[in-house]
């Protein structure tokens, strides 16, 4: 029992914009120029629920050097960037971790485990893969943006039996949005009840 209230669970939420064909970038960068866009994916995660608390954002290198550097700091974030190969976490990052399953035990068990409220992935492909495989992940925010693409990275598939798609989600327009004559919408899979792990054991 003692360890259990050592680690908080925190929900683990992914959160992307791909094109058909699920592209998500193309040499770095995002192939398509959508601020309202970004302006969402900016206030998913810096949303918390009082002061003092935080989310947690996990990067992958490449996807983390892909970032233009006024870009940060963003509000209500701690930074985790996973690499084998760097020695220190990068400007701007606050933690640097070797694998996706170290950077949960950082923010589920003291001393972020009473500051971090949700943990969220937000590239590359592999990181979104352990993301979206892991128990405690509930939620896949995905940006349906309608149009095609040329890209080189892309968010990988997965099962719309259990990760479902809402309809109204709270929080989330449900309408088709459009800039620069691309048009998008902002879509919510929720994984099945029967496939989040039970809390105990």
């Amino acid at each position: 029992m003692e360890k259990s209230r050592e680690t908080q669970r925190k929900p683990v939420r992914l959160i992307a914009a791909a094109c058909r064909g699920l592209g998500i970038g193309k040499d770095g960068f995002l192939p398509w120029h959508l601020p309202c866009e970004f302006q969402y994916f900016l206030k998913n995660v810096t949303g918390v629920s009082k002061p003092g608390k935080m989310n947690m954002l996990v990067w992958g290198k490449r996807c983390w050097y892909s970032n233009p550097e006024d870009m940060f700091p963003l509000a209500n974030t701690l930074h985790v960037v996973l690499s084998n190969t760097l020695e220190a976490a990068p400007k701007h990052a606050h933690f640097l971790c070797k694998d996706f399953e170290s950077a949960l035990i950082l923010a589920s068990q003291p001393p972020l485990s009473d500051i971090v409220e949700t943990i969220w992935v937000v590239g590359g492909t592999q990181v979104y893969k352990e993301g979206m495989m892991h128990p405690w992940c509930d939620l896949i925010y995905l940006t349906d943006v309608m149009a095609t693409f040329d890209c080189d990275v892309f968010f990988p598939e997965f099962d719309k039996s259990i990760f479902q798609l809402q309809d109204k989600f709270p929080g989330v327009p449900c309408e088709i949005q459009e800039e620069n004559g691309i048009q998008y919408k902002f879509e919510v899979f929720k994984k099945k009840d029967g496939h989040i792990e039970k809390n105990h054991g």
